[in-house]
């Protein structure tokens, strides 16, 4: 009986935990992740010009006219005599060192505020050395006339004489160099060098007929033009087109009608400055003894849109050439809406 008694209360608890363990549970409360901690942002890195690496001064360097001309120390005060030589002073950063410039040096906008010390080829000379420059930067122009006068005063004077593209490219690098620029001028070179590669990488490709035969004309009346060894000659070969006075005689000169018309030019560029690109224009135009020439009889006569993009030789002779080549194969490079006849 006791035995019984005591197995009541033993079944009792026995069935209670089981009915406990048959309830079934409240699912768990669904839990996020611990929020991330912000992901720190910084700036996009603004990228620094390299730091230049300035030469050992004094320097000696050889300039286009074959002179050696020693640099004492760093120019601070530049003199430049030629619109070209301004404008790579300026594309190389330097435009703050300028003391003194032509009346012709209009760009950049800049360059209109600085300092006149000279015309086209007759710098005042008391002018420039009241500026107190330490570098003249010069053309070949002035090797007989303006030079002698400059280097009986001490100046450090650099001649330039761009007779090429490559002697462009190497007057930037020349004039970075003294400048403790040469950094600076290597970007500028490789920038113009692969754009002129991208002409030259088709135009190469062209057989001798394809070649137009060009006149690049800078007068009318008489027809002034340009032969070999001039950068202009080399314009119109990079851009697929074959100067027709190329092989008759260097540098500039005035031809006959007669020339003009023997030879018989596919294209006529004409390039003038100012209001004279509209004269040299229509006097080509209006010569009846012209009508002849493929250039007029199929109306390819063409005003360049600005001369000084291929008269200046500097950091825009590159547009230049892109407009060059454009005008001489549109069928290569696309056609330009130029004036033409």
């Amino acid at each position: 009986m006791k035995k019984s008694i005591l197995a009541i209360p033993i079944l009792l608890i026995v069935g209670l935990i089981l009915s406990i363990a048959c309830v079934p549970t409240a699912p768990p409360k669904e839990t996020k992740p611990p929020a991330s901690p912000p992901i720190e942002t910084k700036p996009p890195a603004v990228s620094q010009p390299e730091p230049e690496v300035l030469p050992s001064f004094p320097l000696t360097v050889t300039d286009d006219l074959g002179r050696k001309v020693t640099i004492a120390k760093l120019p601070q005060r530049i003199i430049s005599l030629a619109p070209s030589n301004t404008e790579i002073l300026f594309a190389l950063g330097l435009g703050d060192k300028i003391v003194g410039v032509t009346d012709y040096c209009d760009y950049p906008e800049a360059a209109k505020t600085k300092p006149r010390v000279a015309g086209y080829s007759t710098p005042n000379i008391e002018k420039l050395i009241s500026t107190e420059p330490d570098l003249v930067l010069a053309e070949s122009i002035h090797e007989k006339t303006v030079l002698p006068a400059l280097e009986r005063l001490g100046l450090a004077v650099i001649i330039t004489k761009a007779t090429s593209i490559d002697t462009v490219l190497h007057e930037i690098s020349l004039i970075g160099q003294v400048n403790g620029k040469s950094k600076a001028a290597t970007k500028l070179v490789d920038s113009m060098t692969q754009r002129i590669n991208t002409i030259t990488n088709k135009t190469n490709a062209l057989n001798p007929e394809q070649r137009l035969r060009v006149l690049y004309a800078v007068w009318h009346d008489p027809i002034w033009t340009m032969g070999s060894e001039t950068f202009s000659t080399d314009l119109i070969t990079m851009a697929g087109g074959t100067n027709i006075f190329a092989n008759d005689f260097k540098e500039s000169r005035v031809v006959s009608l007669e020339s003009v018309i023997t030879k018989n030019p596919q294209v006529i560029l004409v390039s003038g400055m100012g209001t004279s690109g509209d004269l040299i224009y229509n006097g080509i135009k209006n010569e009846s003894r012209l009508n002849s020439v493929d250039a007029l009889v199929n109306k390819r006569l063409y005003k360049i849109s600005d001369a000084n993009l291929v008269e200046r030789p500097g950091p825009r002779i590159v547009d230049g050439l892109e407009e060059v080549a454009k005008l001489i194969h549109p069928e290569i490079f696309g056609a330009l809406n130029m004036k033409s006849n």
